[in-house]
């Protein structure tokens, strides 16, 4: 399809663009950006659904405050579509999340319009505040508007940074998107009127002079006094919550209307305030395109789709995603087990816990964007004796390690860690890559490390985090579809610390922990056609290592491989450990650990990510071949 005609939004260059537009223009405005943004991501895939609920927002916030020198922070930033668009770089907003491409989130190196990079939720708030701080201290003179949604304010790190800016009085605005009708009552004309009101300077000059009046009455009326005016704000605004924090509260208004937006926000940049100020703008996800706000997950995130029909590309049929697996076999678990509990922070549909949640209902948690509170919840439920799962992305788990160390392993409680996305993810970049699990559980003394190979071993380790009850256990495994190996309807439990060797060979062995297992297989067969045997094992275990296979390995090869799909300070660190003690490394073994390189690896697909990362099997193969210190025999011609 066509890409849609788009008049003003041609005259865009940048923000102040927009600066010159009548409210009328800055409407047909939003209407033609809404277009681009359904044209554009119909071609890349990617988050629509929030992006089109902030259209509005975005150009009334760009058309009011002076960005970038006011900075303008977007919470995940996988909302700022939009944004993207207006702030120059619509000339490749068609490589959204593509080699080479724009970041599905926002990024300090690609843009001064974003002045701080995101992906995880909840950092906005804190991240503004530290940017009004020092503006303080340097005496500069700018606003700082942090936009976050309502499901980032179920974290508690967006309450800790509004205590702290309500303690500090810093001047700064807080936009809440709340696209959820989740803590808003209906917004009408009479609100927005309200909210017009409330935000303008004569109100906030009224209401401070009436505070400092109060304080000259006798106890008993300055209390009566202070009572009646925050029942009539209740009443108005709902806002007592974020009052208490210190905050001035306006809204809830609408945010697809204009004419309610753009008084308001410059009512809000030109107060004299000193403390900040929260605006609760209600809109809707998937807003002016049919198809998503039919959708029961408003578009959210969808794969590359028809304009006309909102019909997404599906892929061919193939195996079963990693995620489905490991639903199915915590399912088999729970049947017969009613102690098993699962737990997930906001991702139910991420971690295919939402076919968990349809079976038992009763026994599943989603605890929202709080992944700190997740995994003390669960290490709460061990101590009763129920067997909880905590599915969390390996990335966002980053976020609950404190809680890991103090509260799950050091009091060896039985919580069970599946480690979704695990490795690399491709779109979504560097941000959700799984890349440091391995180095920082493998550190904590008394932890059930694991990684599957395959799908069937997936079900396997589900069986065995299941079976271990006197210790805290975890299970890595990637996104996207496995291997095509068959998958048992019930796993087996794994005896534990127990790898396994499945091609033996004489002078090169390659030990895998985790889903690089096929591309060892294909290094093994590459090897053997330039006359080279490998042995190839796949450990499973981590922790507790195997320290037998290891030993066996090291002392019949000449060369030892680790492959992991995780940064350096993993699996092979813990190999290599072991090795050093035991004198392995003292009688000339050649040991070469394959790991993610010492950087980060920006979006792209998979498998080219990995090549990047030197993980794939002709990179196994060069390093055995550069260990022997044979010639790399060279591809036969076509």
């Amino acid at each position: 399809m066509a890409a849609p005609a788009t008049p003003l939004l041609d005259r865009v260059r940048i923000p102040a663009d927009l600066r010159n537009f009548s409210a009328d223009q800055l409407k047909q405005l939003a209407e033609e950006l809404r277009a681009e943004t359904i044209h554009a991501v119909s071609q890349t895939g990617g988050h629509l659904g929030a992006s089109l609920g902030v259209v509005e927002l975005t150009v009334a916030i760009h058309a009011i405050f002076e960005t970038p020198r006011d900075r303008l922070i977007w919470d995940v930033g996988h909302q700022a579509y939009p944004h993207k668009i207006l702030t120059g770089r619509r000339d490749r907003i068609r490589t959204l999340r593509q080699e080479g491409g724009l970041s599905g989130f926002t990024r300090r190196s690609e843009s001064e319009y974003d002045p701080f990079g995101a992906a995880h939720s909840s950092t906005s708030i804190s991240a503004g505040l530290g940017m009004a701080v020092a503006r303080d201290l340097k005496g500069d003179e700018r606003n700082v508007i942090a936009v976050i949604g309502d499901g980032s304010m179920s974290a508690g790190m967006a309450y800790e940074a509004m205590n702290n800016a309500g303690a500090l009085k810093a001047r700064m605005i807080v936009v809440l998107n709340d696209n959820d009708m989740s803590i808003a009552r209906p917004v009408g004309a009479m609100s927005a009127y309200l909210s017009k009101v409330v935000s303008s300077r004569p109100f906030l000059n009224v209401r401070e002079m009436m505070a400092k009046l109060a304080k000259r009455f006798p106890k008993q009326i300055e209390h009566a006094a202070r009572r009646a005016e925050e029942f009539a704000r209740t009443v108005l605004t709902g806002g007592t919550l974020f009052e208490e924090l210190g905050f001035y509260y306006v809204g809830p208004i609408d945010g697809h209307d204009l004419d309610h937006l753009l008084p308001i926000l410059r009512n809000l940049r030109d107060a004299d305030e000193n403390h900040p100020i929260l605006l609760h703008v209600v809109t809707q996800k998937g807003k002016g395109y049919a198809p998503a706000e039919a959708a029961a997950d408003k578009y959210h995130g969808v794969q590359k789709f028809n304009v006309v029909t909102g019909e997404q590309q599906k892929a061919p049929p193939g195996p079963p995603a990693y995620q489905k697996v490991f639903a199915q076999a915590l399912i088999a678990e729970a049947e017969a087990d009613e102690r098993i509990v699962a737990v997930n922070a906001a991702m139910p549909s991420g971690t295919s816990l939402d076919m968990f949640a349809k079976r038992f209902p009763k026994r599943c948690f989603d605890v929202g964007i709080a992944e700190q509170h997740a995994v003390t919840f669960a290490a709460g439920m061990a101590t009763e004796g129920l067997r909880p799962f905590c599915a969390i992305y390996s990335t966002f788990l980053q976020r609950g390690y404190d809680q890991v160390v103090h509260d799950v392993v050091l009091q060896g409680l039985p919580v069970r860690f599946a480690m979704d996305r695990a490795g690399l993810v491709g779109a979504d970049g560097a941000t959700h890559a799984g890349s440091f699990d391995i180095a920082y559980l493998g550190c904590l003394p008394g932890i059930v490390l694991m990684a599957a190979a395959d799908e069937a071993e997936l079900a396997h380790m589900v069986a065995t985090s299941a079976a271990i009850d006197d210790a805290p256990s975890a299970f890595r495994y990637p996104r996207g579809e496995g291997t095509g190996v068959p998958v048992p309807a019930r796993g087996t439990p794994l005896e534990i610390g127990r790898g396994r060797i499945l091609r033996e060979g004489t002078s090169i062995a390659i030990l895998s922990y985790g889903t690089r297992l096929a591309e060892a297989m294909k290094a093994a067969d590459e090897l053997a056609a330039q006359g080279l045997s490998a042995t190839v094992a796949d450990a499973r275990f981590a922790k507790p290592l195997d320290t037998k296979l290891v030993e066996r390995l090291a002392r019949e090869h000449e060369v030892l491989i680790t492959i992991e799909e995780g940064s350096v300070g993993g699996f092979g660190s813990l190999v290599a450990q072991h090795l050093a003690w035991s004198g392995l490394l003292d009688t000339g073994l050649k040991f070469r650990p394959m790991c993610l390189p010492d950087r980060f690896i920006d979006h792209a697909a998979p498998k080219v990510q990995y090549d990047q990362a030197g993980l794939n099997a002709r990179h196994i193969v060069a390093a055995a071949v550069a260990a022997l210190g044979v010639p790399m025999a060279q591809p036969a011609r076509a």
